[in-house]
C-alpha cells in the first residue's frame, strides 16, 4: 500500500499548495481599499430573525451605529411566539427611528428565511435593500462601503466575506476556524483567481429595482441556495457584475457543540453536492490534505506516513492561521490550532456523507434537497 499512500500524500501537497494560493488571494483581497461613497442613499437592511442568536442584541446594536444619515433595519418574525420577539421589540424602542418589526405574511415557499425576506423587503423605504443574518456584526462603514460601491451601475450586488468570531467552546471554534480557513479564502480566491462570484446571504445587497428585473424572491422561494442563486442570476440576467467588499463581516458564533458543528457540516456537504453535483463534489477533497494524510496513514501505517501526517496538519494549521489572522482581530491563539486537524476530519466525514444523503433537518424541519438544492418534503414512507 506504499504507493496508495504516496499518491494521497502528494494529492495532499498539491492541496496544501492550492490553499496557500487561496490565502494569498484573501489577504489580497482585505488589502483594498473601500470605495467612498458620492451621495447618501436611503438603505433598508432586511433581518430576517429565526430565535434569539448568540448576542442578538450586541449584533443589532452595531447596525444601529452605522454611520449613514439615512437607513432603516427591518426585524422579520414569523409570529409573536417566537423568542426573538422580545428582543426585536427592544430594539424597535431603544431605535425607534430606524428599527421596525415586520411580521411575516403567507409562505412564499419551502424556504423560510426567502419567505420571510419577501415580507420585509415589501416593507421597505428605501431602493437599496441589504440582506443581513442575525448573527452578523459589523463595523460602522459597512452601509458606506455598500452603497458607494452600488453607486456603480454596472454592479447588481455586493456581497461580504465572513470571519467567525466569538467562540467560548470548541464547537463554535471548530465552525469559526471553518470560516476563516474554508469558506473566506474560497470566496476570496474564487473571485480572485476564477472569476466566479460565491454569494453568502450573511452579508449581500442589492438594488430593489434589480430585485424586480429578476423576478423578485419567487425564483428562489423553494432553494436552500437561495443567496447562491441570487449570486448567478445577477450576471446571467441583467448583464451587471457581482462586487466582494473589501472588509469582512463577523459571524457571532459563541455556544456550539462539537455535534452542532458536524451536523452543519453534512448541511453544509448536502447543499455542495445538489449544487455542482457528484464529480465537483469529489474532486473538493484535495481542499482537505488532512483527510488524505490521514487516509495514507491508514492505508500504510509506518514513522514516515506518521511523520507526513503531522507534516501536513501542521501547515494546515499554519494556513488557517494565517487566514485567521487577515479577517479577524488577534487571530487564533496557537492552542487553538491544535484543532484544526479535527476540524477537517469531521468536514471530511460530512464530505463523505454529502455523496448518499439527500435530506437536511433545517430548523426542526426535514426536507429533501434535489439537484440544484430545490427543496422538497421528505419522501413518504413505503
Amino acid at each position: 500500500m506504499t504507493g496508495v499512500a504516496l499518491a494521497l500524500l502528494a494529492v495532499a501537497g498539491s492541496g496544501l499548495a492550492m490553499l496557500g494560493f487561496e490565502g494569498r488571494a484573501l489577504r489580497r483581497q482585505l488589502g483594498g481599499a473601500a470605495p467612498v461613497p458620492r451621495e447618501a442613499a436611503g438603505i433598508t437592511v432586511l433581518k430576517p430573525l429565526r430565535g434569539v442568536d448568540d448576542d442578538l442584541e450586541a449584533n443589532l446594536a452595531s447596525f444601529a451605529a452605522q454611520d449613514w444619515p439615512d437607513f432603516e433595519v427591518l426585524l422579520g418574525l414569523h409570529d409573536e411566539s417566537d423568542p426573538a420577539a422580545r428582543v426585536a421589540r427592544a430594539a424597535a424602542a431603544r431605535w425607534p427611528g430606524s428599527f421596525r418589526v415586520v411580521m411575516q405574511g403567507a409562505e412564499l415557499g419551502m424556504n423560510p428565511k426567502v419567505s420571510q425576506l419577501a415580507s420585509l423587503a415589501a416593507a421597505a423605504r428605501h431602493e437599496i435593500l441589504v440582506i443581513s443574518d442575525s448573527n452578523v456584526r459589523v463595523e460602522p462603514g459597512y452601509l458606506a462601503e455598500i452603497a458607494a460601491r452600488l453607486e456603480d451601475p454596472e454592479v447588481g450586488l455586493v456581497t461580504h466575506l465572513i470571519a467567525g468570531v466569538g467562540e467560548l467552546g470548541d464547537g463554535a471554534l471548530l465552525e469559526n476556524l471553518h470560516l476563516a480557513g474554508g469558506v473566506a479564502t474560497g470566496i476570496a480566491a474564487a473571485k480572485r483567481i476564477a472569476g466566479r462570484d460565491v454569494v453568502m446571504g450573511k452579508s449581500m445587497a442589492l438594488r430593489r429595482k434589480d430585485l424586480a428585473a429578476m423576478g423578485g424572491f419567487e425564483p428562489v422561494k423553494d432553494l436552500l441556495a437561495e443567496d447562491y442563486v441570487i449570486g448567478q442570476m445577477v450576471p446571467r440576467l441583467l448583464g451587471k457584475r457581482v462586487e466582494l467588499a473589501s472588509r469582512p463581516v463577523q459571524n457571532v458564533v459563541q455556544d456550539r457543540t462539537v455535534m452542532q458543528f458536524f451536523h452543519r457540516a453534512r448541511r453544509w456537504a448536502v447543499l455542495q453536492h445538489a449544487l455542482v453535483g457528484p464529480w465537483l463534489h469529489a474532486a473538493q477533497v484535495i481542499q482537505n490534505p488532512v483527510l488524505l494524510a490521514t487516509l495514507a496513514l491508514l492505508s500504510a501505517p509506518a514513522p514516515w506516513t506518521a511523520a507526513a501526517w503531522v507534516a501536513v496538519a501542521g501547515a494546515r494549521a499554519l494556513l488557517d492561521g494565517a487566514a485567521g489572522s487577515a479577517l479577524r482581530p488577534g487571530g487564533f491563539r496557537p492552542a487553538q490550532l491544535m484543532l484544526v486537524p479535527v476540524k477537517d476530519l469531521l468536514l471530511g466525514l460530512a464530505w463523505i456523507e454529502g455523496f448518499f444523503r439527500r435530506s437536511v433537518d433545517w430548523r426542526g424541519t426535514r426536507l429533501r434537497v434535489l439537484p440544484g438544492t430545490r427543496l422538497a418534503p421528505p419522501a413518504p414512507p413505503r
